[in-house]
């Protein structure tokens, strides 16, 4: 559908070497979207290109620390000069840390703020000024559900940035959408990938705690990602910014008190077998 055609625009995503990164470059690839990768892990960027590359897209991989205001400028020149414009940001990359809150140092703290604020905020701000001039664009950031509620487990420093990303997102939207600049947030439940596959290795019954939240009966793939990343970049949400929107199995949707359906019907499946 030419909704959703991305052919002859200009993708930058972070995070692009694995997980919901690199999703979001291969959907928008697919779409007809040249990408630039971005990530600390150059060679699992240039993996990510390659694929890319492989829709018959042009690619460039490039180590970008987006923590760093400095590094990502130059990364976006770089952008300039290989593909001349930028319509679509996937604001993805970013390191959180794990500390009950009588005990997060402030260094840590800062250091979260740094990664998931001021990085995602300095991202924001290179590629808003290109799609301004323009007069097109869209950014589609990831937060979490931890940016509107609480998720407890030493997650106070991750929950606050990511409160922060929520009102960029808002802020940001309201000052550039009249520009022709769209700007929205992904808020994502847990999503498996490396470090989340670890933790729930340390502790066998994260992921069954987790699961009693989530009335889909599963935790997110990287790939559940693909299709609003599709759909936030292309003409198809044309009308949608400033949204903040849930990718979390129905999470969000269900009362504290509440029972999963998935959790429900293996309870009564338990009883019937007595």
């Amino acid at each position: 559908m030419k909704l959703f055609d991305l052919s002859g625009r200009v993708a930058v995503v972070s995070g692009a070497a694995q997980g919901m990164g690199r999703a979001t470059a291969l959907a928008v690839a697919e779409a007809g979207a040249d990408v630039m990768c971005v990530d600390r892990n150059l060679a699992g960027a240039e993996a990510t290109a390659a694929d890319v590359r492989a829709f018959g897209r042009k690619a460039l991989s490039v180590d970008t620390d987006v923590s760093d205001p400095v590094a990502i400028a130059a990364m976006f020149r770089q952008v300039d000069v290989e593909f001349g414009r930028v319509d679509f940001l996937g604001n993805i990359a970013g390191d959180g840390h794990l500390a009950k809150p009588e005990e997060l140092t402030i260094p840590d703290l800062q250091r979260v703020l740094q990664n998931l604020v001021v990085g995602r905020f300095a991202m924001c701000q290179e590629a808003g000024r290109r799609m301004l001039a323009q007069g097109r664009g869209s950014i589609m950031n990831i937060g979490s559900l931890a940016s509107t509620t609480a998720l407890g487990r030493g997650h106070a420093a991750y929950s606050m940035a990511m409160g922060a990303v929520v009102q960029m997102t808002r802020e940001l939207s309201t000052e550039w959408s009249h520009r022709g600049v769209r700007v929205n947030a992904v808020l994502p439940a847990q999503v498996i990938n490396p470090s989340l596959a670890a933790r729930m290795e340390q502790d066998p019954t994260l992921e069954e705690r987790f699961l009693k939240g989530i009335p889909a009966g599963r935790l997110g793939q990287p790939d559940d990602i693909k299709g609003l990343a599709v759909l936030l970049a292309s003409d198809a949400s044309a009308w949608i910014t400033g949204a903040l929107i849930p990718m979390d199995g129905g999470n969000l949707a269900m009362n504290a008190g509440g029972t999963a359906g998935h959790l429900q019907a293996a309870v009564q499946s338990f009883r019937a077998e007595k």
